[in-house]
This record gives structure tokens, C-alpha cells and sequence, in this order.
């Protein structure tokens, strides 16, 4: 007899329960989703990938609806924008008020300087640099 995978999941889902952000179980182990102990187990590469992809689409959705401008920035510097918000969230990032204003005026030096003047720059080390040199020289 084949196991039916559909029923199972079903089962499970009833049985767990689903949860979409990390838990403590009755035993103390982190857990996410569908009872998958994240103490324990962790997550594949597969499942990382998965993730990382979701997150990248959010974070466009999101500075598409926040920056609109940001797309007629050159790729590296769209991917600068993207790898802060990323890191802080677009409603932190729109906090750059000098950093963005010099970003959407074209004036991509200073950008880069007013980014490695903040908090976050101190707070982040190489990564800052790295956003740095790729709004500067896009």
C-alpha cells in the first residue's frame, strides 16, 4: 500500500497546527510552519534558497511601492538599495533621507558618503563599504 502523502500532510497540519513564525514547542525547541524543529533539524539548502528568493521578491515589492525611483538607478546601485533594505527594512531605509535624496538626484559620491556617516555603517562594518563602493561607482 502507498502512503498517501496528501492525507498525511493534511493530518499533520491539523495535528501541529501551522505557524508562520518561529515558536517554542512544548519542549522548548524552536519551531516554525508545520512542527518542523528548527532547534534540531534547521533547514536545508533548498529551503534557505526558497526563503531568500521570497525575501528578495518582498523587499522589490516593497521599494517599488516606497521608492519608485529606485529602478532608474544602474543595476549595482538598485542592488545597493536592495541589500540595505534588506538589512534594516524599506521603513528604516526611508529614514536615509540625505542618502536617498542624494541617490534619486544623481549625486551618488555624496550617497555614499552620507551611507558611511550613519549609524547603520558603524553597526553593519564591511558590508557599509561594500554598499558604499557600489552606489559610488554603480
Amino acid at each position: 500500500m502507498i502512503l498517501d502523502v496528501n492525507a498525511l500532510a493534511a493530518d499533520l497540519r491539523r495535528d501541529e497546527g501551522v505557524r508562520l513564525k518561529p515558536y517554542a514547542d512544548t519542549v522548548g525547541k524552536l519551531t516554525i510552519g508545520v512542527g518542523r524543529n528548527l532547534s534540531d533539524v534547521g533547514l536545508s539548502t533548498s529551503e534557505v534558497d526558497l526563503l531568500l528568493s521570497n525575501d528578495i521578491e518582498r523587499v522589490r515589492d516593497d521599494l517599488d511601492r516606497a521608492l519608485p525611483w529606485w529602478r532608474a538607478l544602474s543595476e549595482a546601485r538598485q542592488r545597493a538599495v536592495a541589500n540595505m533594505a534588506f538589512n534594516m527594512g524599506v521603513p528604516t531605509l526611508q529614514t536615509f533621507h540625505t542618502t536617498l535624496g542624494h541617490l534619486q538626484a544623481g549625486r551618488f559620491g555624496q550617497a555614499a558618503d552620507a551611507a558611511l556617516a550613519s549609524r547603520w555603517a558603524s553597526q553593519v562594518g564591511a558590508r557599509a563599504g561594500r554598499i558604499a563602493t557600489l552606489i559610488r561607482v554603480g
